[in-house]
């Protein structure tokens, strides 16, 4: 190891070995290599040097040569003005020209909002598809240090090597805080440089910062990014952004489509939106790939391009996909933060493969982003499964995003073998495509059955106005249901009491006349046994699924769905009530829409009926016990048989089996 260092090459005054993670520049004499730092040379500096004499050449061959200035308006200033080039993006010329341009106004587009109603219920329900404003900021959740606090406050936090921009060249190099913070503060300044990549999660500053609760609790990375996860977590949340008056970035889409959350703590911003309409998004990669893209201004080749102005004091959400520029008309700080979400899932994809098609560096792009998207994935399978056993319908958004989500899965799936691959180690790709895929066909199948059927009352209830409910349902999962067996011997032994036997006709229609709860139940193919009749009778009493016989019988049918209106009344058109959080059910159809075979319920007050994603065929007779079938019972623990037994031997005893 020692001797393969020593025969490493030195360099600069320092004689060390080269560092990639530092600046160097190299004389135009000896040609020897210097790091910047040694040499008081800084990185965004050194491109104004033609030819550079180091501290040893210097002496000899002068101080080095600057670069001649011939124009404002490119990004080489060096080329001669002869009037034959337009203005590039960025230049003191375009920034002055765009400061005259006239603009829509952004209160055409613009959601002016108290910091109070943006809450995820509300873009749930409103969708999250224009730019938010939000001047008072109570209720926001957002926490940011004081108005005074200043750039040299933020070298206090933060001591980090970071990527600036040359404005006038739009050409990022690395500086020290230290040295971007010297810079800043300087009376005059040769240069407009513009700091938006400093992201402090992982820094002092981190604490002083509260992200707004509605980016908290959409955010995929917080929601669905596991702690175990062999990736490194995308730390995209938290960015200080310092802009010196003029600083201009051109327009673009924010990383992976994420949205936006941005406030100005002191100075001004101006935004400049565009509408991300498919039109407006083909014109965009076109004009990103183009090779003189810096000299058109991209607002000019779209229907509208909005002007909004924000002031100090303010935050602004911007939504997925919308292309927008920045323009700091004084110095500024702001904060940010970026994030992804399941409101507009299908425009991330997009963003997404754009980026990959104009070959955005990996630097420029969400981290992790397809690695996410898988656990994501993995999660909405289990969202959908959990809304469907709790009969609730997931709101369209999120089946359209999951759509989405799928399509693109399968496209990644396909380049597994060309190129890198971000599927995390625990999830089955293809395994997990299938299950979501199973789920959306699902969904819209129950989706043309409710369509067929007269009502909308049929069709589970939307998650969103659900809330408390489906909270509440999920609770309620975890509690174990009775089975049929265990409804009859309870509903025996509460028969059994209020029932008074008197002597028994020899009728094979046998009416049960409890408290006028029970429907009339008729003995069907009964050669004269008032025992099967009775049983017949008693089983339909306790609730269990009695299929109606093909021999004429008039067993009145009454639906599972309609045995949660009224337990008092007699009709069969019972209605649902909608207010019943998360208990919509869905009609029981046939596979060609017409309603299956005809089924007699029990009275509906004494225990909730199957749930229907559960009862995906007929239920079996009523001495199946589902709940122990295809399991041995525990000591102590009667049987199904002994149980049954044990029920008629109690009636038998009582009186009700002749």
């Amino acid at each position: 190891m020692s001797a393969a260092m020593a025969a490493a090459p030195l360099y600069c005054v320092c004689r060390q070995p080269y560092d990639f993670n530092r600046f160097m520049i190299e004389c135009d004499i000896c040609k020897d290599w210097f790091h910047g730092s040694c040499v008081q040379v800084v990185e965004h500096h050194a491109a104004d040097i033609d030819v550079y004499h180091c501290p040893n050449c210097e002496p000899i061959h002068g101080p080095s040569m600057m670069k001649k200035r011939n124009n404002w308006h490119r990004h080489d200033y060096t080329e001669p003005n002869d009037g034959t080039r337009p203005v590039q993006a960025g230049t003191a010329v375009f920034v002055q020209e765009l400061q005259t341009r006239s603009f829509a106004s952004g209160d055409e587009i613009l959601v002016p909002m108290h910091g109070s109603q943006v809450t995820q219920c509300y873009l749930e329900r409103e969708g999250f598809h224009y730019p938010i404003v939000v001047h008072d900021l109570d209720g926001l959740g957002l926490k940011l240090p004081p108005p005074l606090f200043s750039v040299s406050d933020v070298e206090h936090y933060v001591g980090k090597i970071i990527d600036v921009i040359d404005v006038a060249r739009q050409a990022d190099s690395k500086l020290k805080l230290g040295e971007f913070v010297k810079y800043y503060y300087q009376p005059e300044r040769s240069k407009v440089l513009n700091l938006i990549s400093l992201e402090f999660s992982d820094t002092k500053m981190s604490n002083l910062v509260e992200v707004p609760e509605i980016a908290r609790k959409m955010s995929w990375v917080e929601n669905y990014w596991p702690d175990d996860s062999f990736f490194p977590k995308p730390f995209v949340q938290k960015y200080c952004l310092m802009g010196m008056k003029n600083s201009y970035t051109d327009f673009h889409i924010d990383f992976g489509g994420t949205s936006v959350w941005y406030h100005v703590l002191w100075g001004e911003k101006i935004f400049y939106l565009i509408k991300p309409t498919k039109a407006n998004l083909a014109l965009y990669e076109s004009w990103s790939s183009s090779p003189n893209q810096s000299e058109i201004f991209f607002g000019d080749k779209v229907d509208k391009c909005y002007k909004c102005v924000v002031k100090q004091g303010t935050t602004i959400f911007l939504p997925t996909g919308w292309i927008h520029a920045v323009l700091t008309s004084q110095d500024s700080m702001a904060f940010g933060g970026n994030f992804l979400h399941n409101l507009n899932i299908g425009m991330q994809l997009r963003c997404y493969e754009m980026e990959r098609r104009l070959k955005t560096p990996d630097l420029f792009k969400f981290p992790y982003f397809e690695a996410i998207c898988w656990y994501v994935a993995n999660n909405l399978l289990e969202t959908l499964k959990e809304l469907r056993e709790d009969n609730c319908q997931p709101q369209g958004y999120l089946v359209d995003g999951v759509k989405a989500l799928i399509s693109s899965l399968k496209t990644w799936l396909r380049r597994e073998v060309r190129e890198c691959f971000e599927v995390p180690d625990n999830i089955r790709p293809s395994r997990l495509i299938k299950a979501l895929t199973k789920e959306i066909r699902y969904l819209e199948d129950e989706s043309n059955k409710a369509g067929k059927s007269q009502g909308s009352a049929e069709w589970p209830l939307a998650r969103s106005s659900l809330e408390k409910g489906y909270q509440a349902q999920r609770a309620a999962r975890h509690r174990k249901l009775p089975s049929n067996l265990d409804v009859l011997e309870l509903h025996t032994l509460e028969v059994l009491k209020r029932l008074e036997v008197g002597p028994l006709e020899e009728d094979p229609a046998f009416s049960s006349k409890v408290n006028g709860k029970f429907k009339k139940v008729s003995a069907v193919a009964v050669e004269g046994s008032h025992d099967n009749a009775l049983r017949l009778g008693m089983l339909s009493m306790a609730g269990l699924l009695c299929q109606q016989a093909s021999a004429g019988g008039d067993i009145l049918q009454q639906h599972w769905w309609s045995s949660q209106g009224n337990s008092n009344s007699n009709s069969s058109s019972d209605t649902w009530d909608s207010s019943e959080p998360c208990s919509a059910p869905r009609s029981p159809e046939g596979e060609d829409g017409s309603l299956g075979e005809e089924y007699s319920y029990r009275e509906s007050s004494l225990s909730p009926p199957l749930h229907p994603s559960k009862r995906h065929a007929p239920n079996p007779t009523p001495i199946s016990n589902q709940a122990t079938k295809g399991k041995r019972p525990k000591k102590g623990q009667a049987t199904t048989k002994q149980r049954l037994g044990k029920i008629m031997k109690m009636s038998r005893h009582k009186g009700l089996f002749l």
